[in-house]
């Protein structure tokens, strides 16, 4: 019975793995090189969260928020996953 499982494991893997194809991976050409647009976009997202920050900062809002830190890595994580969706979803 051992055996049979491993093959349908085995059988099975190449089917589930058939969306991980070079020519459908999102990327973009930077420097003549290829660049994974979800990268592109976490750094995107960083640096809205650090704009975000310095208006927070100068507005005297910052000071009241209760886990900065986390209120900030959820906007940078908005902003990347919007950033994504709009720009490279097929």
């Amino acid at each position: 019975m051992s055996v049979r499982r491993d093959v349908l494991i085995y059988v099975s893997l190449p089917l589930l793995l058939g969306g991980c194809n070079a020519d459908r991976a999102p990327y973009v050409v930077l420097l003549n090189s290829y660049f994974p647009s979800w990268l592109a976009c976490a750094v995107a997202g960083c640096i809205a969260a650090l704009l975000m920050r310095v208006v927070l900062v100068r507005c005297g809002v910052d000071e009241h928020l209760p886990l900065r830190f986390l209120a900030y890595l959820s906007f940078a994580a908005a902003v990347m996953f919007l950033l994504s969706l709009s720009l490279f979803a097929r």
